[in-house]
């Protein structure tokens, strides 16, 4: 009877929202009880209106009824501002077979319950699947949650044809697919880089149509996110990230000669692959009622051994081939490099930086994710003890890695990142990371095919940077049979042999050089003898802005060339005072050493280029074998440079933290870094220790003038290198879908710390700086590579 004669009223009827219960305890409050919780009205008016707002009158019966007690006026306002606070709302007349409790979750969901109902009648879903995923199972999980499902089930036999029969598999009733259609795709697949999912995405993207994907089943369900054509990622955004943290596989993809994903064994119960099949039909469900939240934008991953839940939000690629723009790396790079005035941050940690850390972490922090991002974790070496602050970020792309074994082994094998404070550290693993991720070939860098000699006077000869010695060619394949990968010699450069060459930016001459492409970027595969150069870290850096990635891997090349020319020509040079630079940090880092029995020292290794140069080293003094580690640093501030010494060997020392006083301990490392922790001493290796017959340095004997702009840190460094002949060359690396500034800097001339025994500085700067009388002779060299 209420009901007709609320609706003579001809308003729609207000009630508490279905997923409130209102409770009145009378001289109180009136208590609205809710599946997240209560919360309380108070009042008399609110009391008297709490029993009205049961959603079976209209605004003008509410107020009708409360008249006695509530004065309409009155009334009305409180009903509006329940309104306002979403907690009463419109509603259709409760009706026959209507599920109360859905239309509660959906008003729960912000929704109006009547009017999700009503999406959910006109609207369908197709369901596609891609590989193992059992078609019959996810008809009836949508059917009974209500969704009108499309079309016969596709067959994922065309893809495996290698034809591109999206259109077919997706097929389905009343043709009506084009944009702003109301057929919304429910993709379940077995592998998110199943190759089918490729033409799934083409053939949505196509018709401007929004799909999600979900992996059901295994020990973790994948779901989400929803692909939007025009508005965000593509699948193929999301595919990208996957691989990188999925490479491990490749070396056992091209040993069987396949790019398919390798599948895994099943591990799943009934129960657990119902739980991922019901929460892609919600999710499913809730798009097709009208829910849109950030949280559609990612993939949630369930744990069904834990009941725990990830959360990795899906960022679009701007240089995506499918949906951005593939040339804004090439148009990048072909472009002169722009640099401007870029004030020092206050507290730059270990370097000078235009961000500190914690603004660093703060803007790059989403880019570590074990599903979305570029890294899978950044977390502390757990070897050290506390007090030394090293963090790991995941594999060490710069190895370009061919087997599983050199992706284990080698003191490098994880990129990281080290500090006086943890911040730091962790700040720096991520940036290495991030570097070596940039630093990789992805296939949109811009490249010309020509020859050395066909190119002329644009190009450098790659041995001019790499400076490999001609008897090092002539015996590449005895020294490469037993060198680690970081020490392979390449063959000869064929300067008439059209190889790829990539333009890089000359701050001195102001013009684009060519050098190979190969030599610039890790990750290309050159055939065996080709002679094209490798890739190697040297000179690349991230940071927060270019001009101070650049003055990074500037100060990489000073500290590598002043290494060799101390390492390989084993001089003897001159201690560091640790005393005088008398810094906070430095006495509890020399009490952590002392209680892991070890001796602490510091060389100055600076050379000719008058940038502070510092080797730290460190010894067992428990035990006749001596574990000796190393940490270099380079800063034009000598305190900076001091400090990045030693936090790098706090790094290389997390590899024989855990060496007790039997020898055990070295676990898998290579066996050249075995055979120096065990054998080499101070007594044999003698360059090793301070020279005794000078006086040790301070920091007054260093000239240093501190400059507040790395604008004009970049361009001493462009002077210094041009008073000394040779040129500052930049290669832009920044990749758009990261953001974090990226560098490759070169410097022709100057030397790597590994062996590269080409005539010039190597043998020269020693005696001019008079450590020797005359020039070390080829044979007289350390036959022991530098290993870290």
């Amino acid at each position: 009877m209420r009901q007709r004669e609320e609706a003579a009223d001809g308003g729609p009827f207000v009630g508490f929202r279905r997923h409130l219960r209102a409770e009145v305890v009378p001289g109180e409050a009136v208590y609205l009880l809710s599946p997240r919780g209560v919360r309380a009205l108070y009042g008399r008016p609110a009391e008297a209106l709490a029993p009205l707002l049961d959603g079976t009158r209209t605004v003008a019966g509410v107020l009708r009824e409360a008249g006695a007690l509530v004065p309409p006026a009155e009334a009305g306002r409180i009903i509006g501002e329940l309104a306002r606070a979403n907690l009463v709302g419109y509603r259709s007349a409760p009706g026959e077979g209507t599920d109360v409790s859905a239309a509660a979750y959906w008003e729960l969901a912000g929704l109006d319950g009547g009017a999700a109902d009503a999406a959910l009648a006109r609207t369908a879903v197709r369901l596609v699947t891609v590989g193992g995923v059992d078609g019959d199972r996810a008809r009836a999980a949508c059917e009974e949650s209500g969704l009108r499902v499309l079309g016969p089930l596709p067959s994922p036999e065309g893809e495996r044809a290698g034809r591109d029969t999206a259109g077919d598999r997706t097929g389905g009733e009343g043709g009506d697919d084009g944009p702003g259609s109301n057929v919304f795709s429910l993709v379940l697949c077995d592998d998110y880089l199943a190759p089918g999912l490729r033409s799934v995405d083409v053939w949505h993207r196509e018709r401007g149509l929004p799909w999600l994907l979900a992996g059901p089943y295994g020990p973790e369900p994948w779901v989400g996110p929803v692909f939007r054509p025009g508005s965000g990622p593509c699948w193929s955004c999301l595919a990208h990230r996957i691989r990188i943290h999925r490479r491990s596989e490749v070396p056992l993809q091209r040993a069987i000669g396949s790019d398919a994903p390798l599948p895994r064994p099943s591990a799943s119960l009934a129960a657990g692959r119902g739980m991922g099949l019901r929460m892609a039909v919600l999710e499913a469900a809730k798009w097709l009622a009208g829910v849109r939240n950030e949280g559609q934008g990612a993939v949630r991953v369930l744990d069904t051994l834990t009941l725990r839940t990830g959360h990795h939000t899906v960022h679009r690629r701007p240089q995506c081939p499918e949906c951005g723009d593939p040339s804004l790396v090439s148009g990048q790079v072909r472009r002169p490099l722009s640099l401007a005035p870029r004030p020092k941050a206050a507290r730059g940690g270990s370097n000078d930086r235009s961000l500190t850390p914690e603004q660093v972490l703060e803007r790059y922090g989403h880019l570590v994710d074990p599903v979305t991002g570029i890294v899978r974790e950044v977390r502390r070496d757990a070897r050290l003890p506390d007090g030394l602050n090293s963090y790991v970020s995941g594999h060490n792309l710069a190895l370009d890695a061919h087997t599983l074994a050199d992706l284990r082994g080698g003191l490098r094998s994880l990129s990281g990142g080290k500090g006086v404070t943890a911040l730091e550290a962790e700040v720096g693993a991520l940036c290495e990371a991030v570097e070596r991720y940039s630093a990789t070939r992805q296939g949109d860098e811009p490249v010309v095919y020509d020859s050395l000699r066909g190119l002329g006077e644009r190009a450098i000869h790659p041995n001019a940077c790499q400076l490999f010695d001609e008897r090092q060619f002539r015996d590449r394949e005895r020294w490469n049979a037993t060198a680690s990968p970081f020490h392979q010699v390449c063959a000869p450069f064929d300067a008439d042999r059209p190889v790829e060459w990539t333009p890089v930016w000359s701050l001195t001459a102001r013009a684009h050089r060519l050098l190979p492409t190969s030599m610039l970027y890790f990750g290309h595969r050159a055939s065996p003898g080709s002679g094209e150069p490798r890739a190697d870290s040297n000179g690349n850096a991230a940071g927060s802005s270019l001009e101070d990635a650049v003055v990074q891997g500037f100060l990489e090349l000073v500290e590598r060339d002043a290494v060799a020319l101390w390492w390989y020509n084993r001089t003897r040079q001159p201690a560091v005072d640790l005393d005088a630079f008398d810094e906070p940090w430095l006495a509890g880092l020399r009490e952590v050493y002392a209680r892991m029995r070890r001796e602490l020292w510091v060389l100055d290794l600076t050379a000719d280029l008058g940038i502070p140069v510092m080797a730290a080293l460190s010894r067992r003094t428990d035990k006749p074998a001596q574990d000796i580690v190393l940490g270099f640093g380079a800063h034009f501030d000598p305190r900076l440079a001091l400090r990045r010494a030693l936090t790098e060997m706090g790094q290389l020392a997390a590899s024989v933290a855990r060496v007790g006083g039997s020898g055990a301990g070295y676990g898998a490392a290579p066996p050249e870094l075995v055979e120096w922790w065990t054998r080499s001493t101070v007594r044999n290796q003698p360059y090793l220790a301070p020279d005794q017959s000078t006086t040790p340095m301070a920091p007054h004997d260093y000239p240093y003038t501190p400059r507040n702009d790395l604008y004009d840190d970049v361009e001493a460094a462009r002077s210094l290198l041009e008073a000394r002949g040779t040129e500052l060359l930049i290669l832009d690396q920044t990749r758009p879908d990261v953001s974090v500034p990226v560098v490759r800097v070169i410097a022709p001339g100057l030397r790597h710390f590994w062996a590269r025994f080409a005539p010039g500085r190597l043998f020269d700067i020693p005696v001019t700086l008079g450590r020797l009388e005359r020039p070390t002779p080829y044979g007289n060299l350390n036959p022991i590579p530098l290993f870290v």
